[in-house]
């Protein structure tokens, strides 16, 4: 009987020293905090990914905000496009969000920039993105979360393609997209 006591206390205690963090409500794992940087600070060297250069874009599907069929990055193949993956409980993404319209806004046609929401409610990301009237942005909904999962990605995670649709580099975590140390690096597309 003891050592059945013992068993249960060992499990208990197990079990215990896994939950050390609640899980989040809804489901979904958050930008671990060491990666957040305020907005107007400039990335940090780690945050810049370029493990990855020279990679396809995964072949994975996502629709329009507004509607309409689906589309992969190979659509957009031809010239560079900035991939920036999303959602509206992401609060870094959301802080985030109006420098990427500032950057869209600059970099025009010659770079469309995606803004592809990785919520698993559309409804959610349709009513933040009208609620914020972004102008710049093309958005995008990815409720199955294909591209967060082919690219192993925490939000938000921001991926440059070049005109060859080959990967150049990664960000992780939130940056200030209108700022100087990013226009450095989308330079790197031209």
């Amino acid at each position: 009987m003891a050592s059945r006591v013992a068993i249960v206390c060992l499990l208990g205690a197990l079990a215990l020293a896994a939950c050390d963090k609640p899980s989040p409500a809804n489901g979904q794992a958050e930008v671990a905090s060491s990666d957040e940087v305020p907005a107007t600070a400039a990335p940090r060297i780690d945050k810049i990914d370029r493990s990855h250069k020279g990679e396809n874009a995964p072949d994975v599907s996502f629709t329009p905000v507004a509607g309409g069929p689906a589309t992969t990055l190979a659509a957009f193949k031809g010239k560079p496009v900035l991939v920036n993956l999303w959602a509206t409980w992401c609060a870094p993404c959301v802080k985030e969000m109006p420098t990427l319209d500032t950057a869209a806004q600059t970099l025009g046609d010659r770079m469309p920039v995606l803004a592809i929401s990785q919520d698993m409610e559309p409804a959610k990301a349709n009513a933040f993105l009208a609620e914020r009237k972004f102008a710049h942005l093309r958005p995008y909904l990815d409720a199955k979360l294909g591209l967060s999962t082919a690219y192993g990605a925490n939000l938000p995670t921001t991926i440059l393609y070049g005109a060859d649709g080959k990967e150049i580099w990664r960000v992780t975590g939130d940056m200030d997209w209108a700022g100087a140390e990013a226009k450095k690096l989308l330079a790197e597309a031209a």
